[in-house]
């Protein structure tokens, strides 16, 4: 069976976004509505703009599927783009700062940033959400929750009950547009965000996704390139507009001593039967990572989004053609893309635990997946 993987492809005008998943097992149950709804998620949020009042974001499964049932093959999923207007789509001349326009022109020797932008907009996220929002087909069976939302847009921080239950934290975060658990919180980002329309500006901010249920042992300590930490760093740091990624207190570790930043082991034998396997901490400052391995505690990742690149008011740039200093290029945007960005984050991590957990659980068909996990947790309980 090959590793699970996937690639995408398509551009932000194009006919379509196109995503290839390969090495899903044969007979997971594919939950559509479920998917759509995650791309309808994308789509929202306070903040965005004109663009996702025209798409309307729905999968097309093409293959690898039969009967809403995963077969093995490669799965080839499909999101029509309705503003499909790349050939009458005017020249960009007038690079945006931080954009890809100005890089891209230059490595494709170019004077059209065009091309450029086409792909490196963050329209292709919604591929990637359509991907992890399968790959937790995969995790759902095995009562693994991946739950994003957001903690910070601009100076406006969020207080969430991280411990709380993923029901409760998942119902707060659908109350509002902000995607934020916390309620009094949500109001003050959104009138940050219809702020920063009136300036003619854009906000980033925080997300944060955790991750339960998952066993520990995921990812590995004997490569570089096994470990967890590291592939979810890069899969989320790869998202359009993220600058900065971290796991459990990240940055504020370096701050502390060890015995204020490493968490304290104990053993409870009430607890197990569940996937820590009894053994239990005080704190998860380690994000539930050690040595590129889950130990078993909550995953707690965190990212950071700058502020949309495409500004109303543009920014001083310079025109590619003529050499002469201009104010950059105005495309269609968001003002905060935040909400959207922390859906984006929690499929890309799902994506990334399902794909660490087939390599260590690998069958050809779920219930070969079934039995491998449950084989490890009955040895791991009789050590």
């Amino acid at each position: 069976m090959a590793n699970l993987d996937y690639r995408t492809a398509g551009e932000s005008h194009g006919q379509a976004l196109i995503a290839l998943i390969e090495g899903m097992p044969a007979s997971v149950p594919i939950d559509l509505a479920f998917i759509n709804d995650e791309l309808t998620r994308r789509q929202g949020g306070y903040g965005r703009g004109g663009r996702m009042k025209i798409e309307r974001d729905e999968a097309i499964l093409l293959s690898g599927v039969r009967r809403g049932v995963t077969i093995g093959s490669p799965i080839a999923i499909q999101i029509n783009n309705r503003d499909f207007r790349i050939d009458e789509a005017p020249p960009i001349h007038r690079p945006r700062p931080g954009h890809a326009d100005l890089a891209g022109s230059l490595k494709w020797l170019t004077t059209d940033c065009r091309e450029t932008l086409e792909r490196a907009s963050a329209r292709e996220t919604v591929a990637r959400v359509a991907v992890g929002a399968i790959a937790r087909c995969l995790l759902r069976e095995f009562d693994i929750e991946v739950l994003g939302y957001v903690v910070q847009i601009h100076d406006v921080t969020a207080s969430v009950a991280r411990e709380a239950a993923v029901n409760e934290l998942r119902s707060s975060r659908d109350a509002n547009e902000a995607y934020c658990p916390d309620q009094n919180a949500a109001p003050r980002m959104i009138d940050a965000i219809r702020q920063a329309k009136i300036d003619k500006d854009t906000l980033g901010g925080i997300v944060e996704v955790q991750v339960r249920g998952h066993p520990p042992g995921l990812g590995s300590c004997m490569r570089w390139q096994d470990k967890l930490d590291g592939r979810l760093m890069q899969a989320v740091g790869s998202v359009q507009a993220i600058k900065a990624v971290e796991i459990g207190l990240g940055f504020a570790t370096a701050s502390r001593r060890g015995s204020e930043v490493h968490d304290a082991i104990d053993y409870d034998p009430t607890q197990r039967s569940t996937p820590t396997l009894g053994f239990t901490r005080r704190s998860n400052n380690a994000g539930g990572l050690e040595g590129g391995m889950t130990n078993g505690q909550p995953l707690v990742l965190r990212a950071a989004m700058k502020p949309i690149s495409t500004l109303l008011q543009g920014m001083d740039s310079v025109n590619l053609v003529t050499k002469q200093p201009e104010r950059s290029d105005y495309e269609r945007s968001d003002i905060c893309s935040v909400p959207a960005a922390s859906v984006v984050v929690e499929n890309v991590v799902a994506f990334e635990v399902a794909r660490v957990f087939l390599e260590k659980f690998a069958g050809d068909t779920l219930c070969e997946v079934h039995s491998a996990y449950n084989s490890f947790l009955t040895l791991a309980r009789s050590l």
